[in-house]
This record gives structure tokens, C-alpha cells and sequence, in this order.
């Protein structure tokens, strides 16, 4: 007899979770797996698609957050159904990824984005109306960093200088201390793994406000590039051999959006909002402004997005889906 209770409960337990998992349905009333790979931007498209989502399809969305190589393998396997934001050169095996049919890419939300190493413009030409006077006035690329140690100095460590990486995790960064060792700059430098976007921007912020110099891993777009006159240092121009040996600079990378196949059958209607899905950095840097300006969460500022840049939703949306997301806007 207890082991057919025992059955009866597991039979139970099995058919609440395949309802609350949507099974039986229809597909399109299962919640939707977003990833978040731990930057500003990516949050911020994440609040956009979600309130779509949810206005306009009816959908509920929920995130699951990792370094660039677990949410990607978390893609893979099917436990994310789309990344807004992959930086598919940042990616070393996305394009072996995309051939063996695990995933599929849906579209571009933007490709007018540029990444490296920064430096304020302010250490190249000066600044006179602050103060500062030009410390390396004939700093232009990568390579020329390694005569500039003694401006750029690690307080930790005052006999080397410091070049702040990318957050330890994140694709990029392997592809930067590559790049650190094969420029030499180990010679001179400290490699410093910043332990979050945050403490990165902090680093930024600091150092400049204050008229110091400073160099490091950023990237476009973001609310530092919008709100700090940096420049990219250049580097030999890109090749996909030399990029991944650290030799090149980065493209402009087409940041796509990629979903698990299993997405197209899941939510077939929302799919089609997402091949359409497309923004800018520019769009997306005024975004980050906006969140940093005014203290706002990143679901407010995709409301005060939508309703600012409204003619989006015509591109992006049937008619009648743009009405509803619309309408709940205004509530």
C-alpha cells in the first residue's frame, strides 16, 4: 500500500512540475530563459525584451546568470533559450557552435561597437582647462605601452606599471593577457583582473575625475564611454587568427542574438519579435547614461527607452503586439 501511495505522489509531483514548465501546451505560455553575463548592457536589453515579453506575447521570462563560458554552455545544453548580447567574436568556439546546429543566431542587435584598451585623452594631449598637462604625448598604440610603465604605476606594486584587464571570466580576457604577453608588457606591467564590471568603472571614474593617468580594458557601449572622453589605443589590424593570439585588435563585433534551436518550436511568435530585434550603441549607451544619471534600475530604464524611442516598436512588432506593449506602458 505505501508504495502506491509513494507512486501516487511521485505521479503528482511529475505533472505539477510539467504544468508549471508549460507541458501540454502550447509552447507559448512557457517562461522564457534569458542569460546574463554579468554587464550593464546586456541587463539593460534583458528588462527591454522581458517587458515586451510580457506585454506584448504574454510571456514570462526569467534570467540565469554566469561568466560568458557558462551562460554559453548553458545555451548549448538548453538551459538558457537566448542571449541578447553575444559577442560572437569574443566567443572563440561560436561559429562551431552555430555549424553544429545547437544554436542558431536570430539576428543583430547592434554591430557598431569598438573594444581594447583605453587610456583618457586627456594623458595623450593634456587638458587645459583642468590642469593637466600631456604624460604621453606620443602614446598611440598597444605596443607603445611598454614605454609608459612609469605613468601608469601599480600602488600595489610601485616598481611595475598596472593595465587593468577584463573581468576574470569574461571571453575576452584570455584573449587580452595573450595580448599582454605577447606585447612584452609583462616585462613592466601588472595584469589586473578587475572582480566586477562595477570595480572597473569605479577604476575608471576615479582615476579620471581626479586627472590620473590610467589604462585598461573597455569596451562600446557602455555609460563610462558615454560619459568619459576616452581613446582606443590601435593595434596591428584585426585577423581572426591574429584576435585570438592577442596579436590584433578587435573588430567591430556583430553583437548577435542567439537562442538554443529548441527556442524556434518553444515560442515561435516571440522568435520572429527577436530576428527583428535590432538597436545601435549609440541607443544603448544613452540607455546606460540614463540608469547611471538617474539611480534607475535597468526595468525603468527600459520603459523610459521604449517610451522615448516608441518608433522601435513599429519596427520591431506586429501591430497589434506594438498596441499592447504600448498599453502597458502607460499604466
Amino acid at each position: 500500500m505505501k508504495k502506491k501511495y509513494f507512486f501516487a505522489i511521485c505521479v503528482l509531483i511529475l505533472m505539477a512540475f510539467a504544468a508549471g514548465c508549460g507541458g501540454g501546451k502550447s509552447g507559448q505560455d512557457k517562461t522564457i530563459i534569458l542569460s546574463d553575463a554579468g554587464w550593464d548592457s546586456i541587463k539593460f536589453h534583458n528588462s527591454v525584451v522581458s517587458f515586451i515579453a510580457d506585454k506584448g506575447y504574454g510571456l514570462k521570462t526569467t534570467v540565469v546568470t554566469g561568466s560568458t563560458p557558462i551562460t554559453h554552455t548553458a545555451l548549448l545544453r538548453g538551459d538558457i533559450d537566448v542571449n541578447l548580447e553575444t559577442w560572437s567574436d569574443n566567443i572563440l568556439t561560436y561559429r562551431d557552435d552555430l555549424k553544429s546546429g545547437a544554436i542558431v543566431e536570430l539576428g543583430t542587435n547592434f554591430d557598431d561597437n569598438r573594444q581594447g584598451l583605453y587610456v583618457p585623452r586627456y594623458v595623450i594631449e593634456g587638458d587645459a582647462k583642468r590642469g593637466i598637462k600631456a604624460v604621453a604625448p606620443d602614446l598611440k598604440t598597444v605596443a607603445d605601452l611598454k614605454r609608459y610603465s612609469h605613468i601608469f604605476v601599480d600602488e600595489e606594486n610601485p616598481s611595475k606599471g598596472r593595465i587593468y584587464g577584463a573581468i576574470p571570466g569574461w571571453a575576452i580576457d584570455e584573449v587580452l593577457f595573450k595580448k599582454f604577453n605577447y606585447y612584452k608588457l609583462n616585462e613592466n606591467f601588472n595584469y589586473f583582473r578587475p572582480g566586477s564590471e562595477a570595480t572597473m568603472n569605479a577604476s575608471f571614474v576615479t582615476a579620471y575625475e581626479k586627472g590620473m593617468p590610467i589604462v585598461g580594458y573597455n569596451w562600446e557601449p557602455t555609460w563610462i564611454s558615454g560619459k568619459l572622453d576616452l581613446v582606443l589605443l590601435e593595434d596591428a589590424p584585426y585577423t581572426v587568427e591574429g584576435f585570438k593570439e592577442g596579436k590584433t585588435a578587435a573588430r567591430s563585433v556583430p553583437v548577435v542574438i542567439a537562442a538554443n534551436k529548441k527556442l524556434l518550436q518553444k515560442a515561435p511568435e516571440f522568435v520572429e519579435f527577436l530576428k527583428k530585434y535590432r538597436t545601435s550603441s549609440a541607443l544603448t549607451a544613452e540607455a546606460l547614461a540614463y540608469i547611471a544619471d538617474n539611480k534607475a534600475s535597468y526595468d525603468d530604464a527600459a520603459i523610459h527607452f521604449l517610451k522615448k524611442h516608441d518608433e522601435l516598436l513599429d519596427k520591431w512588432l506586429p501591430a497589434e503586439k506594438a498596441k499592447a506593449v504600448r498599453a502597458g506602458i502607460t499604466k
